[in-house]
């Protein structure tokens, strides 16, 4: 089970991957970061990053239709009700990926695509599963 500077460097090998981090959403720090940002500063972009993912994440219109959130593939109940974001510009997507953790749920797996040669397919399939195997502690 990869720890996050092997989560990180995997995501890094991603087809037109420029930079990856994995962020808190409630205090906007980056646990780790690799590559380059937009702005040269990673910590801002994290912090920034932090800030659309807790606005998706608490909003109770991307909730799952169901009353009750359904278990999880863990056997825990409830979650987060966003899976992923993108955020797309002229030449490059923004992906984040929520991690589910045995505490908070509260980090997300931030990468940085290059939009001529990444593909954004891809890299959310590659995001799931190393969300999934992620171990942090």
């Amino acid at each position: 089970m990869p720890g996050i500077d092997e989560c990180l460097l995997e995501a890094m090998r991603l087809p037109g991957a420029r930079g990856a981090a994995l962020v808190d959403w409630t205090s906007g720090l980056a646990l780790g970061s690799v590559g380059e940002f937009p702005g040269g500063d990673p910590e801002a972009a994290a912090t920034e990053a932090a800030e659309v993912a807790r606005l998706a994440a608490e909003q109770r219109a991307f909730a799952p239709e169901a009353p009750e959130a359904p278990e999880a593939d863990d056997g825990t109940a409830g979650g987060l009700p966003v899976e992923d974001l993108i955020v797309s510009n002229r030449d490059s997507y923004h992906l984040l990926r929520f991690v589910r953790t045995d505490f908070d749920s509260s980090v997300f797996l931030h990468v940085w695509l290059g939009r001529r040669d990444g593909n954004l397919a891809l890299a959310r399939i590659r995001l799931e599963e190393m969300a999934g195997k992620l171990v942090l502690g």
